[in-house]
């Protein structure tokens, strides 16, 4: 069986669950702490250097990490991949978006403000206007496409909609207000309307 290595409350690691979920894959999950070095300790990063979560064990013993290159992965041959190939550059498209101009911000300003200790977010509160300004253009140009499209490529949920659904729907943890962007909420609720959809808290 597939092992996915995580943390529950990252979104990063939830678009992997989502996605596994949608395919019926079953995936074992094996959770690291969230502030305990967990994931730096020389037996972890002898399996990824980056010292980071996802990362998704294969049934060979390799060894996967990053959330994008595990979407893509589970993804390859199913309907979360278009067929078409401007639809498919169009997808990688929005990915590599979240992972640049999304996640940068809206994660960051989630983690911080969520889960880390007030005593620390002290050191990073001016980096706070930066991250909602950054972020909340993030949402902003998500905002423009939705207005016209259902989804982010092609006619139907993609990866690229998991990808960026998994920090964009908690966004209100990191003071984003999404009652801004009317398109992206009903995009929100159309990505949770899909079947096999399950919610970041759920466990399994």
């Amino acid at each position: 069986m597939l092992v996915l290595h995580q943390m529950h409350i990252s979104g990063n690691c939830y678009k992997v669950r989502l996605l596994a979920r949608q395919l019926g894959i079953p995936i074992a999950l094996k959770d690291y702490g969230l502030h305990d070095g967990s994931t730096r300790t020389p037996e972890y990063t002898a399996k990824n250097p980056n010292g980071r979560v996802p990362m998704l064990e294969l049934e060979d013993g390799r060894f996967l990490p990053e959330s994008g290159a595990i979407l893509w992965y589970l993804a390859e041959g199913t309907r979360f991949i278009p067929t078409d190939k401007w639809e498919r550059a169009q997808m990688l498209n929005w990915m590599f978006f979240e992972q640049y101009s999304h996640e940068p911000y809206i994660a960051v300003a989630r983690f911080w403000l969520a889960y880390k200790p007030k005593d620390e977010l002290t050191a990073k509160a001016h980096l706070v206007p930066e991250w909602h300004t950054k972020g909340n253009a993030a949402l902003g140009v998500m905002e423009t496409h939705l207005k016209t499209h259902d989804w982010f490529a092609g006619n139907a949920c993609s990866i690229a909609d998991i990808a960026l659904y998994g920090y964009t729907h908690c966004a209100a943890d990191g003071g984003f207000d999404l009652a801004r962007y009317p398109a992206v909420s009903r995009w929100l609720d159309r990505v949770a309307g899909q079947p096999g959809h399950v919610p970041m808290a759920e466990r399994w």
